[in-house]
């Protein structure tokens, strides 16, 4: 079992943003997120997508700002679990929790930071009928370990930044990568989008633009797709790998059932500190709702700030908060 103070739900900006946070006040955190690494969207879906409204960063790419962030609570030495989401919370007699992740990990702590963004994500399908009888056998919707496709002949469909972000990468890992788009355009960074077009012109990448992917087939794995183009001309493309990169739909997932206030897909809180309506559990950023409240980053910073103070007294009820001045008292890092 892992013990800490204050387990994070979900390790995007705002999650990380709370260690740092609570590190001020000597709280330890652990941080549980279904994605296999730290940012939450900002990394998984558009990691080369500029920020503008943070401040201090005229502009930051979000993949920068957080590598920044996990530079400014490294000191703090936060404990991670990826790939695993949340299932189960138990409020024990003495006040704690104990959580239980998706894969039976379990967690013990004072108090709850649910910063899961807009929720849990599910892959967007396409509406392709045996598409699941494919998955994580040949058609894969996150790409975990690139390793994987080396040497084989992979398909990515997508026009976002993740779709030609991964395009560029295998380029030199895979045997073979097409890239199909039903448009004639990107939608992705505009350097991405010229990279991606020098390497189809310098052939090391094939380029399908006006043209879907409506089938899969194989046997025990995947071994073709079918595309059709947009004036309904039907081909089929040998592939070991398919990655339909249509981005992630948010979903509350095992949220909803933990017997919290909510409005719709969100969490209702006190915005005295961000607190919910069960003693301990704090929610931030973009997964909470209140009066006036905006969707940003930069409220999630206030608001994981303000919650930290008020969980310290729950981690903690004994002892008195000091408030310090960075300026004044430093960053101290934990041993």
């Amino acid at each position: 079992m892992i013990e800490t103070d204050i387990l994070i739900i979900g390790a995007g900006p705002v999650g990380l943003f709370t260690v740092f946070e609570a590190g001020l006040l000597k709280l330890k955190c652990h941080l549980v997120d279904v994605l296999p690494q730290p940012g939450g969207q900002l990394e998984e879906v558009y990691p080369k997508k500029p920020i503008y409204d943070i401040p201090g960063y005229p502009s930051v790419l979000a993949g920068d700002l957080i590598k920044n962030l996990m530079e400014q609570i490294a000191p703090f030495k936060p404990g991670f679990t990826f790939g695993e989401r949340i299932d189960k919370i138990e409020k024990q007699v003495d006040g704690k929790f104990i959580l239980t992740g998706s894969k039976g990990t379990e967690f013990k702590c004072a108090a709850i930071f649910i910063a899961a963004g807009l929720g849990c994500f599910e892959p967007k399908r396409p509406p392709i009928d045996n598409i699941r009888d494919f998955e994580e056998k040949g058609v894969d919707y996150v790409i975990r370990d690139p390793e994987k496709y080396r040497g084989k002949t992979v398909v990515i469909s997508g026009g976002g930044d993740s779709a030609l972000d991964w395009t560029i990468f295998l380029a030199d890992v895979a045997k073979k990568v097409t890239m199909v788009h039903r448009r004639d355009s990107f939608r992705g960074h505009l350097d991405s989008v010229e990279k991606v077009m020098a390497l189809a012109k310098a052939g090391k990448i094939d380029v399908v633009l006006e043209s879907e992917i409506v089938g899969v087939d194989g046997g025990e794995h995947l071994t073709k797709v079918h595309l059709k183009t947009n004036a309904g001309v039907e081909s089929t493309l040998e592939t070991e790998y398919w990655m339909p990169l249509y981005g992630l739909s948010p979903m509350l997932g095992p949220i909803a059932e933990w017997g919290l206030n909510l409005d719709k897909k969100s969490i209702l809180v006190n915005t005295e500190d961000y607190s919910t309506n069960i003693k301990g559990i704090y929610a931030v950023g973009d997964i909470n709702e209140y009066p006036g409240k905006l969707k940003l980053i930069l409220c999630g910073f206030h608001e994981a700030t303000l919650a930290v103070q008020s969980a310290f007294a729950i981690c903690y009820p004994d002892k008195k908060r000091q408030f310090k001045y960075t300026t004044v008292a430093g960053v101290e890092a934990f041993e």
